[in-house]
C-alpha cells in the first residue's frame, strides 16, 4: 500500500487536481467520481489497490481542487470530461488504463469505451449508472446539486452529509469524516459550502443528450462490470434488464443495502473490485 501524492496538471486549458496512488509504471487504473463529488471519495479503495496498480483519482473540472470553467455550457459535458481524461492520461504517458467510474464517472467511462479511443481502456467497472438516467432520479439530483447548502460549522455539515448521502450505504466513520473534510470550502462570509461549481448543472439543461447512450452501450467491447445499489433509483430493474440483455457479457453485482451509489470502501467491496479488475489485465 502507499500514501497519496497530490498534483496539479494543465489539461486543455484547465487545471486538474489528481490524487495519485501506487508505483508509477504499474498497471494504470483511473477512478472517476460522481457528479458533485471528488476523487478523494476513493481513498480506501485506491489505497488498497495501490499494491498492484498505479491509481489516478482526478477531480473533474468544477469539483474539488480542480479549476472551475468559465464556459460551463460547453465544458460541463460528458464529452469534454472524456477529452480531459484522455489528455490527462497522455500527460502521464499512459497508453491504456482500467476504469472505475461512479455515476457520472461511469458515464465518462462509457463514452470513452464506445468511441474512437476505446482501446485506451482495458476494462470498465460502472458503479450505479446506466445508459439512461430516469427522470425521477434526475429531478432528485437537481433538487440539491444546483443549490448547495451553507453550514455554519463542520459539525453541522457532517450531520447533513450523513443524511443526504445515506443511500451510499454502510461506511466507516473515517470514510464520513474524510468525505466531509474534502467536500467543503469556505465562502467569503466565512460559512462552509460544498466544494463544487453549482453551474455544473448546465450539463442537464444544455446537453440533455448526455443522459441517454444506449447505442454507445451496445458498442462497448471491453470487459465490463456493473455494480449497483439494490435500492438505487438510477439503475432500475428495467434499466438493469436492458443493460444485461444488450450486453450479455456485462457482469452485474448488486449491493442490496445501498442506494445510489455504493462507496466501494469496505473490505468486502474492495475484494469484489479486485475480482473484476483481474478480468481486465
Amino acid at each position: 500500500m502507499s500514501t497519496p501524492r497530490f498534483a496539479f496538471h494543465p489539461v486543455l486549458g484547465h487545471e486538474i487536481h489528481v490524487t495519485e496512488w501506487g508505483k508509477t509504471g504499474g498497471p494504470a487504473l483511473v477512478m472517476m467520481h460522481g457528479l458533485a463529488r471528488t476523487g478523494r471519495d476513493f481513498d480506501e479503495l485506491a489505497r488498497a489497490l495501490s499494491d498492484s496498480y498505479h491509481v489516478l483519482c482526478p477531480d473533474m473540472i468544477g469539483r474539488g481542487l480542480s479549476g472551475w470553467s468559465a464556459q460551463p455550457s460547453t465544458d460541463y459535458r460528458i464529452g469534454h470530461y472524456a477529452e480531459i481524461t484522455l489528455a490527462l492520461l497522455d500527460g502521464y504517458k499512459i497508453s491504456q488504463a482500467a476504469w472505475i467510474g461512479t455515476s457520472m464517472g461511469g458515464q465518462i467511462g462509457m463514452r470513452i469505451a464506445c468511441g474512437e479511443h476505446h482501446r485506451r481502456l482495458t476494462g470498465l467497472l460502472v458503479n450505479d449508472i446506466g445508459p439512461e438516467v430516469p427522470e425521477e432520479a434526475l429531478e432528485r439530483i437537481l433538487s440539491y446539486v444546483g443549490k448547495p447548502p451553507e453550514f455554519a460549522t463542520v459539525s453541522e455539515a457532517q450531520t447533513w452529509f450523513r443524511t443526504a448521502y445515506a443511500p451510499f450505504g454502510p461506511a466507516s466513520d473515517l470514510f464520513w469524516q474524510r468525505m466531509v473534510a474534502t467536500s467543503l470550502r469556505r465562502r467569503s462570509n466565512g460559512a462552509f459550502t460544498l466544494h463544487y461549481d453549482p453551474a455544473l448543472t448546465h450539463q442537464f439543461t444544455d446537453a440533455p443528450e448526455d443522459m441517454e447512450c444506449w447505442d454507445g452501450w451496445a458498442k462497448i467491447t471491453v470487459p465490463t462490470d456493473l455494480f449497483f445499489g439494490g435500492q438505487s433509483d438510477l439503475v432500475t430493474p428495467d434499466i438493469l434488464e436492458r443493460m444485461t440483455r444488450t450486453r450479455r457479457d456485462c457482469k452485474p453485482t448488486c449491493f442490496k443495502e445501498c442506494g445510489h451509489a455504493p462507496t466501494l470502501s469496505r473490505p468486502s467491496d474492495i475484494a469484489l473490485v479486485r475480482q473484476a479488475l483481474a478480468r481486465y489485465l
